[in-house]
């Protein structure tokens, strides 16, 4: 593959500059790339001239060739069979893979055999997973010489979201998704799904795979019946997928709700509720939170379960199903299996039912979801609904009451199920039985669940500065990155340094994990929040037993350093 010659020069941002340089060098993985930079004290790294006057295709950052820099303007003209694509010093620092994959887009090569891809990437919480995996593919884009456009369903949306155009003009398109993602738009294009992790270990491989197995996606939704009735395949995601995608629509109303009854505690006191403060701010806020966010967890949990396996037939008769649940006292297991009977009862339903042309457009709109809601109601209230009451009764009687042993082996559990893939389906089976228990006023869980959470990247964090021979350079450079991403309950931080040397690394994060989880639940430490990591403990009452609360963390933190002391072998020389 030819280089990719980049010329930066910013006249007064030197060290700038030298950064950008180096962001481009890592974010272009192996693509070649020859890179000038031209500084105050001289130039770095000078393009030959004979080099220069053979490349096909230059990137110019920052103000170099320009009006601006007269005499790098005339440095520019050494490429004259160059194709020229600009960006500024920013874009260079902000997104490297974004601009590299612009330029692949761009290049000769990549307009006579490159292809056209576009991407969705998401994850259950819509944080890290769901940004590294765009990243894995912009990088291999640029490596294979594809142009890449990539829509990141975050916890705030859908961010650079694909056009129309783009999506018509695609050759590929490839779904990097951990959750449910709404495929219909992607109707008779080749199109891979694949779960978040292949797109951040080796997003060429994923890239390769996708050239060679895509299928073509099904026929388009009809608009005027208001979205087709769902395929069979749509129930092929597997119950983890499907189970996400609940989780994933059900956090917000969580985190709504658990703040809004801590503020409405620290106004009025723990028994802000009664009718003795009707009226007050206090007693407002906690009707909003707990009345509202919270009587809506479950049925959204059901429903968006329900969603991802059957589609938009699936959404009423789930959540119909999740209030059910609610009303019987069944919890979030009542509202998981409510919206496994909707999603499969309606997706049965879909594939069964035949009608004449005519009327296919109420199959939809009207009789799946009045099927299905009858079918799960009928369930739930016959069949379902008391036993996993009693179930989830016990339960929560018992987490309750643990103490010593008990609390002891749980908390070593939840902590060593948060580190053991950092994000993966471990971990998230964790995190979604302690935000389930939230719905049962069961908080333990979810504190050791945040802070062995937040464990692997503060205590790679703070090995890399206490035992600096056993990390290499680039490691001890994004040591402060992985730490305010532990801070923030961002475990994905940690999976950089675990890739790199796994059969060390990830044994002295699970064990540090399930120390910090071990002595949060001996503690009995309370989180009413499913998110935030330490940034929610100044916020009043969401968190019982702050002190213990810290010691839990810094213990987890001191023993997953020391542990990687040991485990972990001196890095090469020169690293």
């Amino acid at each position: 593959m030819n280089p990719l010659f980049v010329v930066i020069a910013a006249a007064g941002h030197d060290a700038e500059a030298l950064l950008a340089a180096e962001a481009l060098r890592h974010a272009a993985g192996q693509r070649p790339l020859a890179v000038e930079v031209r500084a105050s004290g001289g130039v770095i790294g000078m393009h030959a001239a004979d080099a220069a006057a053979q490349a096909g295709q230059l990137l110019i950052v920052g103000n170099a060739g320009t009006d601006d820099d007269a005499d790098t303007a005339a440095d520019a003209s050494r490429f004259v069979q160059a194709a020229v694509e600009r960006c500024s010093l920013r874009e260079a620092l902000d997104d490297p893979a974004g601009v590299l994959a612009r330029c692949a887009a761009a290049s000769p090569a990549a307009q006579r055999t490159g292809k056209r891809i576009v991407a969705v990437t998401s994850c259950p919480t819509g944080i890290a997973h769901t940004f590294m995996a765009a990243e894995g593919l912009q990088r291999g884009a640029a490596a294979l010489g594809h142009a890449m456009r990539v829509e990141t369903q975050g916890s705030v949306g859908a961010l650079d979201a694909l056009t129309p155009q783009e999506i018509a003009e695609a050759d590929l398109v490839i779904i990097a998704a951990d959750r449910e993602v709404d495929l219909s738009r992607f109707a008779g294009k080749p199109l891979l799904r694949s779960g978040t992790k292949p797109a951040i270990r080796d997003g060429s491989g994923l890239i390769a795979k996708a050239l060679a197995e895509a299928t073509v996606h099904g026929a388009a939704v009809g608009a005027a019946a208001g979205g087709a009735a769902p395929t069979p395949a749509r129930t092929q995601g597997g119950a983890y997928r499907h189970l996400m995608t609940g989780v994933s629509f059900m956090l917000p109303f969580v985190t709504a709700g658990g703040i809004l009854i801590a503020m409405a505690f620290a106004l009025g006191g723990i028994y802000v509720h009664d009718d003795a403060h009707q009226g007050t701010l206090g007693w407002t806020l906690f009707q909003i939170g707990a009345k509202g966010g919270f009587a809506l967890m479950v049925p959204a949990l059901a429903g968006y379960i329900a969603y991802s396996i059957a589609d938009r037939p699936g959404i009423a008769p789930g959540m119909i199903g999740g209030m059910i649940a609610s009303s019987m006292g069944a919890g979030f297991i009542g509202g998981i299996a409510a919206g496994f009977i909707a999603g499969y009862g309606v997706a049965f339903m879909a594939a069964h039912i035949r009608l004449p042309q005519a009327l296919k457009g109420l199959l939809p709109m009207l009789i799946l979801p009045v099927l299905g809601s009858l079918f799960t109601g009928l369930l739930m209230f016959y069949l379902v609904g008391a036993p996993v009451a009693e179930l989830l009764q016990w339960l929560s009687a018992w987490l309750r009451g643990m103490q010593g042993a008990s609390a002891l082996l749980l908390g070593l559990l939840l902590g060593a199920m948060m580190a053991f893939d950092m994000g993966g389906p471990v971990n998230k089976a964790a995190y979604a039985f302690s935000t389930g228990m939230i719905a049962s006023q069961v908080y333990t869980p979810m504190a050791a669940a945040m802070i062995a959470g937040m464990t692997p990247p503060l205590g790679l964090a703070l090995a890399t500065r206490l035992f600096v021979d056993r990390f290499t350079r680039e490691e001890r450079g994004s040591a402060a990155s992985a730490g305010v991403l532990g801070l923030a309950f961002v475990t994905e931080g940690a999976i950089p340094y675990a890739a790199r040397d796994p059969l060390r690394t990830i044994p002295a994060l699970v064990l540090g994990s399930a120390v910090a989880g071990a002595v949060s639940m001996l503690a009995g430490v309370e989180l009413k929040v499913p998110h935030g990591g330490i940034f929610v403990a100044p916020i009043p009452n969401a968190v019982t037993h702050v002190a213990m609360y810290a010691v839990a963390l810094v213990a987890g933190v001191v023993v997953t350093a020391i542990a990687l002391r040991m485990f972990k072998r001196p890095a090469e020389a020169g690293l």
